[in-house]
């Protein structure tokens, strides 16, 4: 098995997360990539809240779309950013 990128885990380890994903039902798939998408909204706000610590939270929710869904999507979704 190739390895991609830099990775803190074995050969064996691996093959056996990767089975357990084949194997895993597809609510079950699902499920973790919400859990992903969730975890990743969070540390985009937490840096955004870092970045801009006056924003209110309306303005970190734009932010967030539009690093979620570029500049131009987000416009057309929201609106221009004010």
């Amino acid at each position: 098995m190739k390895r991609q990128g830099l990775t803190d885990t074995d050969n064996e380890t691996r093959r056996v997360h990767l089975e357990m994903m084949r194997r895993a039902p597809p609510w079950r798939k699902i499920e973790l990539m919400d859990d992903l998408n969730r975890a990743l909204r969070l540390l985009i706000l937490g840096e955004l809240r870092r970045l801009f610590p006056a924003a209110p939270e309306e303005e970190l929710c734009r932010r967030l779309a539009d690093r979620l869904l570029g500049d131009e999507l987000a416009s057309r979704v929201y609106g221009p950013r004010s």
